[in-house]
């Protein structure tokens, strides 16, 4: 009996010999070896479907086919790939782990978790590769609990010590924001590897808690093992962080040295670092030095620009970016976008937003819109930024009408702010940034029953203000202070050498900014005392006493600089003949001869 003729197809059907009539075999090759000539799911239906035709499918070809779409693991290939093993009566782990592996790269990674749930009455024992994927299938749905259970069934199995688990544990925790747990993972390693090393630093490095990462990074050198260029990005992701310039050029060095120089990862982060650390000057350096620029290097050195308040130079940037023929992506219309709006470019900004999706096939995210409101906040355009935000084609965020209030405080416009107050609360009631700077905007015009209520009301919500605290490196050690924190003797040293400097600032010109304090009975001189200890000006105050005249003053502020101490920076940059670079939450200062980059357009 001759074989029926294979359906016509876009793919290149091998010519069957149907002279000679030929048996079945369970291993026939005739379908398997048109699988690397797919490309598509319509492809691979193909091919099955003449396997069923010619009666060639089965428990052999299904596998084949569920391993082909797993390594293609989009959504339809996904579907298609769990309705082939449903249909398979006695699954083994092996094929499990495929359809693991898939699961866990795809955007709905936690649907490996519950297969695994489902498979369990086959009473199939998991090896070494079916933990490592199922958790990071839960790292990458930040699913905690899951990942809680799946810990305690590797335990069961004796599979948490596996040198394959560890990392991946520890990645689950980390993904999971559990840092204490993922620690507690990484101690009960006897001898552990560098992949375990770069795992917990990784993790701490993405959960912002870069001296643990430095500290975890000496001890592996302390160790036999070598570093990678995994470690080597999460250090210098630490060290930007803390905005430790000393640090990271100690750290660049180490880079030279040890050949990671020859990766566009490391380099990138390196400009990243250098930026985030106020040396945009040394940014330029490695950048210029790169053999090879990829979109993600570019998009740094755009960034690099826009967060230093050179607006026309990232845009410049951007067009050499464009004339070097490599594709912009969305982190490179952000860093525009960033640039554009805290230069007050907002003709340029526009005209980039709204031709992103049309010239370069960018979909615009929410970071997108945030800096479209940000840039029009900014110059004035409140009620721009209104409609804007009204007229979305998804719903705003609690972040983007967080924004907008910020500029409505900065420009004075308490009924809009009021507005804006109210949609915040529909989405969030909950940060208490929203409440203080409310509250300033009623302080500012004397309306205290309204700043007594808001008050009142953050007390019953439990609602606490974000501390200020801003650190400074000094000999190669950061610093930390938060504002009005009195209760060490060293404190109170320096509050001392905080009141004889602004004594001088007086004598300059200086008058605090009172109406910052948002409090109807305190006395001026109480509302002084309460500016004149915000964290920045310690931070100032402690460099100016441990550094040699004349050397840059370098400040990393968690939160938005206030205009009383932007006031103070400037006149202290002038008075002590000191360049004072500080970064803040949103941007860069650079302090000079009592100017400030920012023009004072922040």
């Amino acid at each position: 009996m001759a074989i029926p003729a294979p359906p016509i197809s876009s793919l290149s059907f091998p010519k069957l010999n149907t002279d000679t009539p030929k048996t079945h075999t369970t291993h026939s090759p005739y379908p398997l070896s048109l699988l690397p000539k797919c490309t598509s799911l319509k492809e691979l239906k193909q091919i099955q479907a003449h396997a069923i035709k010619s009666h060639l499918q089965n428990g052999f070809i299904l596998i084949k086919l569920i391993n082909f779409c797993t390594l293609n693991p989009t959504a339809s290939f996904m579907d298609h790939a769990r309705h082939l093993f449903d249909q398979i009566p006695h699954p083994d782990i092996l094929l499990f782990n495929h359809m693991a592996r898939g699961y866990a790269r795809t955007s709905t990674p936690i649907q490996a978790v519950a297969l695994f749930s489902q498979i369990r009455c086959f009473s199939l024992v998991p090896d070494d590769y079916t933990f490592p994927s199922l958790l990071k299938a839960c790292a990458a749905s930040e699913a905690l609990e899951e990942g809680k259970q799946l810990h305690c069934l590797a335990i069961k199995q004796s599979q948490s010590d596996n040198i394959y688990v560890y990392p991946t544990l520890i990645s689950m925790y980390t993904g999971c924001s559990d840092m204490d747990s993922a620690r507690r993972v990484f101690d009960r390693i006897l001898e552990p590897c560098v992949v375990t090393y770069n795992s917990i630093i990784t993790g701490y490095a993405r959960c912002s808690q870069p001296n643990e990462a430095l500290s975890l990074f000496r001890e592996l050198q302390a160790s036999d093992l070598k570093p990678t260029d995994v470690t080597m990005l999460s250090i210098i992701s630490s060290c930007a962080l803390l905005g430790a310039l000393d640090l990271g050029k100690w750290i660049h060095d180490y880079v030279r040295q040890n050949g990671f120089d020859q990766y566009v990862k490391v380099n990138t982060a390196l400009i990243d670092m250098y930026a985030k650390c106020g040396s945009l000057d040394d940014a330029v350096s490695v950048f210029e030095c790169m053999a090879f620029r990829d979109t993600p290097a570019w998009s740094a050195m755009i960034m690099a620009y826009a967060i230093h308040g050179h607006g026309h130079k990232a845009i410049s940037m951007f067009e050499e970016m464009r004339r070097a023929r490599v594709q912009p992506d969305e982190i490179t219309i952000l860093g525009y976008l960033y640039a554009c709006s805290h230069a007050g470019l907002v003709e340029e900004g526009c005209r980039c937003f709204y031709s992103m999706r049309n010239i370069y096939g960018i979909i615009p995210r929410m970071k997108h819109y945030g800096c479209m409101v940000d840039m029009l906040g900014r110059a004035g355009r409140l009620v721009d930024a209104y409609h804007f935000i009204e007229e979305l084609p998804i719903k705003p965020t609690a972040i983007l009408w967080r924004t907008l209030l910020s500029a409505c405080s900065s420009h004075g416009n308490l009924e809009l702010g009021n507005r804006v107050m109210e949609r915040i609360f529909e989405l969030d009631d909950s940060h208490g940034g929203d409440y203080v700077i409310f509250s300033n905007m009623c302080a500012r015009v004397g309306r205290w029953e309204d700043v007594n209520y808001i008050r009142k009301l953050m007390k019953t919500k439990g609602v606490t203000k974000v501390p200020g605290c801003s650190s400074v490196e000094v000999n190669n050690v950061v610093h930390e202070f938060f504002s009005g924190d009195g209760t060490h003797i060293e404190y109170r040293k320096l509050h001392q050498a905080v009141d004889d400097l602004f004594e001088k600032l007086k004598l300059g010109g200086y008058v605090p900014d009172t109406f910052l304090v948002s409090h109807a009975d305190m006395k001026d001189v109480e509302k002084e005392a309460t500016l004149r200890y915000h964290s920045e000006k310690l931070a100032i105050a402690f460099g100016l006493l441990n550094t040699p005249p004349g050397t840059t003053i370098r400040v990393v502020k968690n939160i938005r600089i206030c205009g009383d101490c932007h006031c103070a920076a400037k006149l202290i940059s002038a008075i002590f003949k000191r360049q004072i670079i500080l970064r803040d939450v949103q941007r860069f200062h650079h302090f000079r001869d009592g100017n400030c980059s920012c023009g004072d357009y922040w």
